[in-house]
């Protein structure tokens, strides 16, 4: 590292350590150490301290010790110029000192972030809680965010900024926002553009000031913790796994300050590249990062390019013909009414989308068909009813398949930019922008993008493609009542499937990636964990890519018939665990239960004073009766471990017949989110008549407004009767 870089990055830290000190005091004085201090929403503490030390930070007493220890971090103020290793740990110590500062901000002004999505009065989103952060690094793990960017400073101008955002974009990164240069930021300047920002984009503004990468930081530590099974304060495994998984790197814009480059040289600490405007000295391969740790120099038009270089990623983009913007990033956008030239279904218009599978002569490849009026014959703010039939042949193509192609019509019509698609299968809402509609978008580029990302991801059993568009209200209306008898089909099959009656279950490894002792097992009557994953979607997924992440499970070797424990699922688990699990009971939480990854939809929580477990789903960020919220709990759980009594699960897992039938199923649910009991009601009510379960069984079930402690529930369940009561006990 050059003396010049080293000696910028401690000046630079030293003057973040002392605005953290000075902060501290500050805080200190004016609210006593014992103020809670916390980012919000979130059991990971300050993340980058926490998982680089272990030191967890609740009040303000405790920073005090993180200051001892960032004073350590730091080279003596005679000690001449620095080295590598004392430049790598100022900048350490300046990131540990920059969550010191913004986590005394949410003390001081806990309205002065936005998360998590912005505001008119608020652009800046802060520290993504706990629920974003699942939501969001499943997607470094699927693929469909091969990484991020952190953009700190400001481009030259507001052109150049929106065209840099709509690069990175493109390439499917997330993108991270701190800091300015001349007076301004690249967030303002893409507000000046009209660009939307916020998690759904990809284009997270963290904040203004300079100390704010901290949130970009501390977001990569925790996809870390959260789904790579790492114990925080083991930094000698954290910093390797982040620098192999965690593909980010840093983009400095503008000038180089003392500052910036202190928070640079702290990114090289997680082995996450810079790439500069500016000319700096080249920091090559000195085995901190895959490749270069410092480029300088670099233009605007081809930083982006050159980072992705650097970083060692290969983004592999399908680009559809049509003339606007494509890609992940796009998913996220949101279209309102008055940016709406026309708009199909929804509560307005009757709309389906339906994929089927046709004999060789009955597609045409290639071929997309408008049947009725397009976009430009009605006036702007219009509707129009809209059927979108997609027909498919191949030679490996299988019914089972159907399904699984049509829930991707959703993503890719969203990757355009300016088209909006909610819902599935005859409750469809699309719209298109004006924006999209003046730069030519009409009804035949959906086909486009529909032929060409079907046989781009699905091309092992497609072999001819065509889509068909109807906007005439009769013939819609005809085709969505035939649509609706395929729908009805599918359902039947996965309707009458029983685990008994069949001799595969199939598991998923997609969360390996960052969860690498994790094995979710897919069964007829048990989701995969995230919700998605069906045993006929992951069926037809292992027939589809026989090399893919979803493979085949033998039921077979029985050795418990009650909690569900085969010979031949735990000796798959034990290998693809690589010895972390040795058994697994699908039916049971208390003994051997299912591991979690981190993308549950819900966590299962043992309460022995209630006799039974209470449920709580990710959007639920209150107190539960464990003391722990979701994210309390989600930390505890996560990551592949096996924690007897506790479990994560899917929603509709609940409604199943074999929902911890070891212990005596539904009837041992106490409590749950009141909003998760009402979506799931319907559900419910079925399962708990199939149980035999008391009439009015579901409000038995307390929740949050009986109360968030054991003391204010119990009564309400021994006054309703709750059958839990009546069990046998569970230890």
């Amino acid at each position: 590292m050059s003396q010049e870089i080293a000696a910028l990055a401690v000046t630079g830290a030293r003057q973040v350590v002392a605005w953290a000190e000075r902060a501290f005091a500050s805080a200190i004085a004016e609210y006593g150490s014992e103020a809670k201090v916390s980012f919000p929403n979130t059991g990971y503490f300050l993340p980058v301290i926490y998982g680089v030390t272990g030191l967890k930070v609740a009040r303000l007493e405790d920073i005090a010790e993180v200051l001892t220890h960032i004073r350590t971090l730091m080279p003596p103020e005679n000690a001449g110029s620095a080295d590598l290793p004392q430049a790598l740990d100022a900048g350490m110590a300046a990131l540990f000192a920059a969550e010191v500062i913004e986590a005394i901000r949410y003390l001081r002004q806990p309205q002065f972030y936005g998360a998590p999505a912005p505001r008119a009065d608020v652009v800046w989103l802060g520290a993504a809680d706990d629920t974003i952060l699942r939501k969001r690094g499943i997607q470094f793990v699927d693929g469909t965010a091969p990484g991020f960017a952190v953009c700190v400073g400001a481009a030259p101008d507001a052109t150049t900024a929106a065209a840099l955002a709509r690069e990175l974009q493109e390439n499917h990164l997330y993108v991270f926002m701190a800091g300015t240069s001349r007076g301004t930021s690249m967030a303002e300047q893409l507000a000046v553009r009209g660009v939307e920002t916020g998690w759904e984009t990809r284009l997270v503004p963290c904040g203004r000031d300079i100390t704010a990468v901290v949130f970009a930081m501390g977001f990569a530590v925790r996809v870390a913790l959260s789904f790579g099974a790492l114990v925080p304060g083991d930094r000698e495994r954290l910093v390797p796994y982040m620098r192999e998984r965690v593909q980010a790197f840093v983009l400095a814009l503008g000038e180089i300050n003392p500052e910036k480059c202190a928070f640079a040289v702290g990114a090289l600490n997680f082995g996450f590249p810079v790439v500069a405007e500016k000319h700096l000295p080249e920091i090559g391969d000195i085995g901190l990062c895959k490749y270069e740790c410092l480029v300088g120099g670099v233009p605007y038009e081809q930083m982006v390019k050159r980072a992705l270089e650097v970083r060692g990623l290969k983004i592999k983009i399908a680009r559809p013909p049509i003339p606007v913007a494509f890609g992940p990033a796009f998913e996220g956008e949101t279209l309102r009414k008055p940016a709406t030239f026309v708009e199909f279904g929804g509560q307005h218009t009757p709309a389906f989308e339906l994929v089927r599978t046709l004999t060789r002569d009955e597609v045409a490849d290639g071929r997309i068909t408008v049947a009725g009026p397009d976009v430009d014959a009605v006036p702007e703010g219009g509707r129009l009813p809209l059927g979108i039939v997609v027909d498919i042949y191949g030679r490996r193509m299988h019914p089972d398949f159907e399904p699984v192609l049509e829930r991707r019509l959703h993503h890719y019509i969203n990757y355009a930019e300016g088209v909006w698609h909610i819902g599935q299968r005859d409750l469809i809402w699309v719209r298109i922008s004006k924006e999209a509609f003046a730069k030519g978008f009409r009804l035949r580029h959906l086909g486009d993008i529909l032929c060409a990302m079907l046989k781009d991801e699905f091309g092992g059993i497609i072999d001819r493609v065509q889509v068909a568009l109807y906007t005439r209200k009769e013939e819609v209306l005809k085709l969505r009542e035939e649509a609706r008898a395929y729908y009805a089909r599918r359902d039947a099959r996965l309707e009458n499937l029983r685990d008994e009656s069949v001799d595969t279950f199939y598991a998923c490894t997609l969360c390996q990636t960052f969860a690498p002792s994790h094995v979710c097992v897919v069964l007829p009557e048990r989701v995969g964990l995230c919700g998605a994953v069906s045993w006929l979607d992951a069926r037809a997924a292992y027939e589809i890519n026989p090399h893919g992440c979803n493979r085949p499970v033998p039921r077979s070797g029985l050795i418990d018939p009650v909690k569900g424990e085969w010979a031949a699922c735990n000796t798959f688990i034990r290998e693809q665990s690589h010895g972390a699990v040795e058994r697994v009971c699908f039916y049971s939480i208390m003994d051997a239960p299912h591991t979690s990854c981190g993308c549950f939809e819900a966590i299962v929580s043992i309460l022995p004073e209630c006799n039974g477990f209470l449920v709580v789903n990710r959007e639920y960020s209150g107190m539960t009766p464990s003391g722990m919220t979701f994210s309390t709990l989600a930390g505890s759980i996560g990551g592949g471990v096996q924690t007897p009594g506790f479990m994560g699960i899917a929603r509709s897992y609940l409604a199943s017949r074999k929902f911890i039938r070891a212990e005596g199923g539904l009837a041992r649910v106490v409590w749950m989110p009141r909003s998760l009991k009402e979506q799931m009601r319907p559900a419910l009510l079925r399962a708990a008549a199939a149980a035999a379960l008391p009439e009015g069984f579901i409000d038995m079930v307390a929740d949050e407004e009986v109360g968030v402690t054991v003391d204010a529930i119990l009564p309400f369940l021994e006054e309703k009767g709750h059958p839990a009561l009546r069990l046998d006990p569970l230890f």
